[in-house]
């Protein structure tokens, strides 16, 4: 036909003719109706009936049409508002607070029915039918009878349903299971009393994405032809610089096939006929030298290549990057060049759907803003996610790990979970394995059991697929697994190693900070690539301003319950600045955790928990940025990609305050995992928060090598200062975008630390009596004397409610321009010179008491305190500053406790200290402990 109409174009002009031109149409139309259509979408209206007592199998529900509710697929029950309504208040209990709470509900088997059509085309076709993602059990019949059931969290059900199709009208009904199928793949978390959301793995959990029902992504029926050839897949072998493809085909192809290769830009770097030879079953391979055009994929060049491969029986394609994932002597490489992974755990937290997107544009965008703050990698916790979010990594350069639905205590424990993850594995590595952006895969998350089993797997995997590197789990807190790699084990993933801690956590808790540590003591010993293992999880206070965005099919009633007590508190103005002083403390203790991985030689990543928020387990709200991918206006995405991105400057100094006439001394050194970087210059600075330069330098034809380039010169400047100063170093190689800069606090020696005018004293009865005579008194007990909660810098690890035992307070809030502190330098919130401040005192409870902070200590969202360690108040006559800081021990040696005391007193002298707020004596008393008030120093109260 198509030939007809060309020589019949050539003899006509169909312009001059309007009845000929009219036959042409039709012709046309005629012969694209007779073209067989690849593939026919089932997206769309179906009918759907909920089975929750499990009894449509016996009523027979797939053998004729039923009515139920209709629902546009794809889609979930949740987001067509089916299932049972959630009648839960907002609380602040474990009921609430374990997640963001689903607003419909349903866990079982619901029937899914639609009428299809099958064209008369595909008389002579093999028919597939793909249905990219459910969770957890699919169940497909045709006009009644069943195909089969396939049980997949990671990929597509996949069904042949040639031999049940013929042309024309089917009944098409699919039942969805979407309760606990292996129960064993998943680590409960009991402190949540309902059962449905205990479990914690993120392939099924109601913690971060939901237990929805419903088909995600594809429905698609596929046409074939008969022998067609189908999963291909590309094998870079960077040693042969060869390039090996495979494909299987049912019967046998001839002796050559024809094999394209062009770059997504339609550029044409190989055709050619190419021999082929028979593997196993009816697998057949092929070899050829990498063509010479064919560009290297990593992060810097994401280069892309379509393959096409012509048999005598078909075609089919595939799109891969050429790269190649490897070790030597413990570094990680790809392409034979060391990278280092600036990673982010991603738990599946799209809190508008409740499910991970399966359009490519919206895992673009995801991982635009995580390479936006510097991130070149992402680990996806206990799942795998969709296809798009390989592409779009694929396109961005981005770098994934992707795992099993599996986090459990029991592995080995049941013959049929084991197979089950076998072939999720193997589905894995099938479905995903030609993207470039698949550089690591572990077989779960802080997985415990018979490790045996997890070495069998892992060995098994490798000669699969080489174009991964492999481990058994995610860290391990069993021993001695978790502590060193395990035998097969292409990568290591730790907290600690039987050497120490390779991450910071309490470090910045029980150590006065000290910028010249990395993790090498712990880590220098492990011979393959090393990742330390969530590092961070500084919570953050609740930003009310986000309940607002919930606009789907999640409720933020964890959110909704804080706002309530805080409003019930009087402390709900607060609230943005307890966001934003919060925030900044965890920047500034991520900022600390990501350089002194970086300082260390011996390791090849980290993995961030996390950027954004996890609203889950507890309401970890551990991120800079909101569940949302959002910014909090903490800190910006170029204030965080100084310190974390391809090339970081870094110095190394002892200590975070300074006294006049010391030496500050810092040696610098760069993190380069961008490209090696010849006869660069590299500039310091020092400067005062009147941005004054007060010291600068330049270190010049220096050459960066990829790794760490460590005693590239030093920052030598002598302390000469008459007041308290913040300073600030800035080291940035000249001509670049690259800089980074760290504060430090200089104060005098020398300073008065007492007044006549004013009682000093840690005595509450002494005190009472100089109230009583109209003194202005500074009272300062024995914080350990004193009710409250003891003092820390770090704030709440991960979530109050999650790990419910520990100090849970998230840094102080202060206005830095109150006339208490004008000879205190500092910020509104925590930084590194109040380390010694809020190591040495109490959190006292002011929730009865009308005092006025000078310093409020921010509570955690669960118990919402007013929370103070500085406060102010008229008592009796007299006038009142009341500190349960230490600032009365060891001044001499103690700096910061010595410069605030003497800021606070320059205050109480002025006519400035007027305190409007009134308390009696009895209020004070209340705040101490009974019994006899002991001696202390700072190294009793942090030890």
């Amino acid at each position: 036909m198509k030939n007809k109409i060309t020589i019949m174009l050539n003899k006509f002009n169909v312009q001059k003719t309007g009845l000929f031109t009219g036959t042409l149409i039709i012709l046309l139309i005629l012969n694209s109706c007779s073209k067989a259509p690849a593939s026919i979408t089932i997206s769309g209206q179906w009918q759907v009936k909920l089975d929750s007592t499990n009894i449509g199998n016996s009523q027979g529900w797939a053998n004729s049409k039923f009515t139920g509710t209709s629902i546009n697929l794809p889609n979930t029950l949740d987001g067509a508002k089916i299932g049972t309504p959630d009648t839960l208040k907002p609380a602040i209990n474990n009921y609430v607070m374990s997640n963001l709470t689903r607003k419909y509900q349903y866990i079982g088997k619901a029937w899914y029915q639609k009428e299809i059509e099958i064209p008369t085309s595909w008389k002579d076709k093999n028919i597939q039918l793909g249905l990219e993602r459910i969770i957890w059990e699919s169940s497909v019949y045709i006009d009644g009878k069943l195909i089969g059931s396939a049980n997949s969290l990671v990929g597509s059900h996949n069904y042949d349903l040639t031999n049940n199709l013929t042309p024309g009208k089917h009944l098409l009904t699919i039942c969805i299971d979407n309760s606990n199928k292996f129960p064993l793949i998943n680590v409960a978390g009991t402190m949540y009393p309902v059962k449905v959301n205990q479990d914690m793995a993120h392939a099924y959990t109601n913690h971060t994405q939901i237990k929805w029902n419903g088909i995600l992504g594809d429905m698609e029926l596929v046409a074939h032809d008969k022998n067609e050839p189908e999963n291909i897949q590309i094998y870079p072998n960077a040693a042969l610089n060869k390039l090996k493809v495979t494909f299987n085909q049912p019967t046998q192809v001839g002796e050559s096939v024809s094999l394209i290769i062009k770059s997504t830009g339609g550029v044409e770097v190989y055709n050619n006929k190419v021999k082929t030879s028979k593997t196993e079953g009816n697998e057949f391979v092929l070899e050829i030298d990498k063509p010479k055009d064919l560009e290297l994929w990593d992060e810097f060049n994401p280069k892309l290549y379509d393959v096409e491969l012509v048999t005598n029986t078909g075609t089919t394609s595939a799109r891969f990057g050429y790269k190649f994932v490897s070790s030597k002597g413990g570094d990680l490489l790809l392409n034979d060049k060391r990278i280092f992974l600036r990673g982010n755990l991603e738990c599946v937290i799209f809190p508008l759907t409740g499910h991970p997107p399966t359009k490519k544009e919206e895992w673009a965008t995801l991982i635009k803003q995580a390479k936006d703050y510097g991130l070149n990698h992402l680990r996806f916790h206990s799942w795998c996610p969709p296809k798009t979010a390989f592409e779009a990594a694929d396109e961005a350069g981005f770098y994934v790990q992707v795992e099993l639905p599996h986090w459990s205590l029991k592995v080995g424990e049941d013959k049929k979970t084991t197979q089950f993850l076998k072939e999720e594995a193997d589905k894995i590595i099938k479905d995903y394995g030609n993207h470039p952006s698949f550089i690591f895969m572990a077989l779960g998350n802080e997985l415990q059991g018979d490790i045996s089993v997890l070495n069998d797997m892992v060995a098994d995997l490798k000669p699969k697929d080489n174009r991964h590197l492999y481990a058994t789990t995610a860290f391990s807190f069993q021993q001695p697994t978790g502590t060193r790699p395990e035998k097969e084990d292409e990568f290591f993933i730790a907290q600690w190693t039987d050497k120490g801690w390779i991450r910071g956590q309490g470090i910045f808790n029980a150590k006065a900070p000290h910028f010249n540590a990395d993790y090498t003591s712990g880590a220098g010993h492990i011979n393959v690539p090393l990742v330390s293992h969530e590092i961070g999880q500084y919570s953050v206070y609740p930003d009310m301003s986000e309940i607002e965005k919930y606009t789907g099919v999640l409720k933020p009633l964890n959110f909704i319950a804080v706002k309530n007590d805080l409003e019930k508190k009087g402390l709900i103005d607060l609230a943005p600045d307890f966001t934003y002083a919060s925030g900044k403390l965890a920047a500034l203790l991520y900022k600390e955790e990501i350089e002194r991985a970086l300082k260390t030689p011996s390791f090849d990543g980290f993995q961030l928990l996390q950027l954004q928020d996890f609203p889950g387990q507890g309401t970890a709200l551990v991120g800079l940025l909101n569940a949302f991918w959002e910014s909090k206006g903490v800190i910006s995405a170029e204030e965080f990609s100084q310190f974390n991105s391809e090339l970081v400057p870094l110095i190394r100094f002892e200590k975070a305050v300074y006294e006049n006439e010391e030496t500050f001394e810092a040696s610098i050194e760069i993190a380069n995992f961008y490209k090696e970087l010849k006869n660069k210059t590299i500039d310091w600075v020092i400067t005062d928060e009147a941005k004054n330069v007060v010291n600068k330098g330049s270190l010049t034809d220096v050459n960066l090598v990829i790794g760490n380039n460590t005693n590239l010169g030093k920052i030598v400047h002598t302390i000469k200062i008459n007041k308290a100063k913040k300073l600030t170093i800035t080291v940035r190689v000249n001509n670049t975008k690259y800089k980074n800069s760290w504060n430090i606090w200089v104060y005098p020696k020398n300073l008065s630390t007492t007044d006549d005018d004013i009682v000093f004293t840690a005595s509450i009865a002494i005190a009472e009596k100089a109230l009583q005579k109209g003194k202005k008194v500074f009272l300062n007990p024995n914080p350990k004397s004193l009710k409250g909660i003891t003092g820390r810098f770090v704030p709440v690890f991960w979530s109050p409610v999650h790990f419910p035992n520990q100090p849970a307070t998230m840094g102080v809030l202060l206005d830095e321009k109150h006339p208490a502190f004008t000879k205190f330098p500092t910020d509104s919130y925590s930084n590194w010179q109040w380390w010694d401040l809020c190591i040495n005192s109490k959190s006292i409870i002011v929730d009865a008491i009308n005092a006025k902070p000078l310093v409020r200590v921010i509570d955690n969202f669960v118990t919402n305190h007013h929370l103070t360690n500085l406060f102010e108040a008229k008592v009796g006559k007299g006038q009142l500053v009341f500190s349960s800081i230490d600032l009365t021990s060891n001044l001499n040696k103690r700096p910061v406790a010595r410069q605030l005391k003497h800021s606070v007193i320059n205050y109480m002298k002025s006519s400035s200290f007027n305190p409007s707020n009134s308390i009696n004596i009895e209020d004070i008393k209340s705040l101490k402990l009974t019994g006899k008030q002991s001696n202390f120093s700072a190294k009793d109260i942090y030890q």
